[in-house]
């Protein structure tokens, strides 16, 4: 007998590594992994995870009454009496039922082998799903079904559908969360005098009706979410949001902060040398933001105001505060174009005073960097305006004291973070406090959303506009008439005017058959051979983008072509005339901040929406919306209106926490009460406080901002 044969290290190692490999995942870990994909983790995510919609499969048809009720979602039941496997038209299997009443063919254009054999002769099974006429009478096509026994008992509720994520069937949605309800703690966490004065349901029935409706539910209350189960979890959903925020600003108060008490000779300075007069509203926000930085806990203000109010302005003052005291204050804006002109703009108010200004952009060359980063870090540059690459490791600070945020919704949780952990305190060698952080919005925030998605923060409204700007005639026209426009381009730069023309896209797009920017430029260029037409899009060089804006603002350039890179910040007086292409294609916020780019000077201005037709509904909203009112409040109301508020806010991108059952179009008046009973229960109970936020945030920070 031959003796085994020695095992070598090779296979040795080949054992370990075999070793080290993950045993497959089972059925229930992929089911699990699946649910925390949905954010469903605990047993009480689960409770929370409440219907759609729902279906009624508590009555069964003859199928002779549900074929004459014309084509509706109905449920039946019979014996199958046909089932096989055509492949004419195309591959479908057909299968035939029967009742005392009447046959009704199923058709399964997608199924398995095991359906086939499942849906055999002789089956009784109940089906749901769309009644149709088809030619061979009455039928279904891909209908709910299942294998039923004669005198099988119906549901006695309406069947949840749940939002489902890939792989998960509404069978064991059902099933998971039915044992999550039989496990969880369904203590009410308001107490007995709040549900009676706010006439609120209780926890434990809201969720089980939602969960399990009996059959004489008001099903149109059940749809709307207006029957008194859903307002309970509105309201619940509402004061977790005004919890967490509301102690979150708490907990940022208790840090401490360098407190910026001077307005000394550079502040002062700086309003002197202004050759125009502060608006009283332009007077008021800075007050509050003064009386902010004074204090010894790091001031969390908004600064909005609608376009052309004045809001850099009132930011530079902030800034002058902040030196004046002996600390460096930084401008961070979403765009190089944006950085610039506050670069330009500001720089032009602080260098004359004294104040070292620093700039810095991805574009820069490593040199430039580095001279900008030796600058920032010795302390030399007491502020400092640019893009991003703020935000860089390599970026250190001397004694950073305010943080300046501009569209502040186009950055993220994390890159606003970022940037208010540069505070280094060189002179001491450690962390210092953390800075004062002031952020800017052009675009309005209706009162509602501001009272819930910024609950945590100090909101100052400049909402009056600086005097002299003239108001901006808009019209809406179909690009049929772009001759005429054109003509009207061609009159104005004879007067020696400026245009911008506004396109949506750079290049040809075959899934969008938009007029580009180049094809734009070409057009123009060839049928105004007697005016000087600029180009300006996201994919030139800083360098070549700035020179094109810089012979805009000198008057060079007649008319600029541009995509949306001159949404914000763009300012040359002389331009009095605006053309978007395609304005169906944007966004209201977006048509309101390009309209904001003209009625800068003293010249009637005008914005031309060129739409092409037909309109669809919403875009019809939008251009009306614009003919009708250039309030930006009024216009970001409508706005809300129409797109809700994760889009409103670029949730996804800027890490906002979205609503998942209260609609601030319709429960204006539930935000009201939970802020209300949030700001309470802070003062007085902190266990209800800490089992309200712990069953509906469940130990997540999902809700907090920086």
């Amino acid at each position: 007998m031959p003796a085994p044969k020695k095992k070598t290290s090779a296979d040795s190692t080949k054992a370990a590594k075999g070793s080290k490999s993950a045993p497959p995942l089972s059925n229930a870990q992929k089911a699990q992994n699946k649910l925390a994909k949905l954010g469903l983790r605990t047993d009480m995510d689960l409770a929370l995870h409440l219907p759609l919609r729902y279906e009624d499969e508590t009555q069964v048809m003859p199928i002779h009454d549900a074929s004459l009720r014309g084509t509706q979602v109905v449920q039946v039941e019979g014996v199958v009496s046909k089932s096989d496997i055509q492949f004419r038209p195309r591959r479908q299997l057909v299968v035939t039922i029967a009742d005392d009443s009447g046959p009704l063919v199923m058709r399964f254009l997608n199924f398995y082998g095991s359906q086939a054999k499942q849906l055999s002769e002789g089956v009784r099974v109940r089906v749901r799903g769309e009644l149709r006429h088809g030619f061979f009478g009455a039928e279904m096509v891909h209908p709910a079904y299942k294998v039923v026994l004669e005198g099988a008992p119906l549901p006695t509720a309406l069947t949840p559908v749940y939002p489902a994520g890939e792989g998960l069937s509404q069978a064991y949605l059902r099933k998971a969360i039915a044992g999550a309800l039989a496990r969880i703690d369904w203590r009410d966490t308001l107490p007995p005098a709040t549900l009676a004065e706010l006439k609120l349901d209780g926890f434990e029935p809201s969720v089980r009706l939602l969960h399990n409706p009996p059959t004489d539910v008001d099903e149109y209350a059940l749809e709307e979410r207006s029957h008194p189960a859903w307002i309970r979890m509105k309201f619940d959903e509402l004061l977790a949001q005004q919890l967490s925020l509301k102690r979150a600003q708490a907990a940022r108060r208790a840090r401490n902060a360098s407190a910026l008490p001077t307005v000394g000779k550079i502040s002062k300075a700086f309003i002197k040398q202004l050759p125009f007069k502060l608006t009283g509203a332009q007077q008021r926000v800075l007050e509050e933001i003064r009386h902010d930085l004074r204090e010894s806990f790091p001031m969390q203000r908004l600064l909005q105001g609608d376009v052309g109010s004045g809001k850099t302005v009132v930011a530079a003052l902030a800034a002058a505060q902040a030196i004046d005291s002996g600390f460096q204050a930084v401008l961070m804006a979403p765009t190089e174009i944006l950085a610039d002109q506050h670069f330009r703009k500001i720089a032009a108010w602080m260098e004359p005073l004294g104040v070292q200004v620093a700039w810095l952009t991805g574009s820069l060359k490593k040199k430039e960097k580095a001279e900008a980063n030796a600058r920032i870090e010795s302390g030399e540059a007491r502020l400092v305006i640019g893009t991003h690459a703020l935000i860089q490791d390599n970026v250190q600070f001397r004694k950073l004291g305010l943080v300046i945020v501009d569209e502040q919704h186009r950055f993220g949780v994390g890159q606003r973070l970022a940037l208010r952990n540069k505070a280094f305190d060189a002179d001491n060698g450690a962390p210092q406090t953390v800075p004062h952080q002031l952020m800017m919005s052009a675009t309005p925030i209706p009162r509602t959303l501001a009272m819930t998605y910024y609950a945590d923060l100090e909101v100052s409204v400049i909402d009056e506009l600086p005097p002299g700007r003239t108001p901006v005639v808009t019209r809406t026209i179909d690009q049929n008439r772009r001759d005429e426009v054109i003509a009207r381009v061609h009159a104005a730069a004879q007067e020696g005017r400026q245009i911008y023309w506004v396109c949506p896209l750079i290049e040809e797009s075959e899934a969008l058959q938009l007029q580009t920017a180049t094809d734009t430029h070409a057009m123009l260029t060839e049928a105004l051979p007697d005016l000087r037409i600029g180009l300006v899009h996201g994919r030139l060089k800083q360098a070549e983008k700035q020179a094109v804006m810089d012979a805009f603002s000198r008057g060079d350039i007649h008319v600029l072509v541009a995509t949306t890179v001159i949404e914000v910040g763009v300012d040359v007086p002389n331009a009095s005339l605006m053309v978007i292409e395609h304005a169906e294609r944007f966004g209201l916020s977006q048509l309101h901040q390009l309209r904001g780019r003209v009625g800068r000077g003293a010249a009637a201005s005008a914005c031309i929406l060129l739409y092409q037709s037909p309109l669809g509904g919403t875009a019809k909203q939008r251009l009306m919306t614009m003919r009708e009112t250039a309030d930006g409040f009024e216009i970001a109301r409508r706005d809300l209106d129409i797109r809700g508020p994760g889009e409103f806010l670029g949730a996804r991108q800027s890490g906002e926490a979205l609503l998942r059952f209260a609609d601030l179009a319709t429960d204006q008046w539930l935000v009201e009460k939970a802020r209300n009973l949030a700001q309470s229960l802070l003062q007085t109970d902190d266990a209800i406080v800490d089992a309200h936020l712990q069953r509906w945030l469940g130990g997540r920070e999902d809700f907090l901002k920086v």
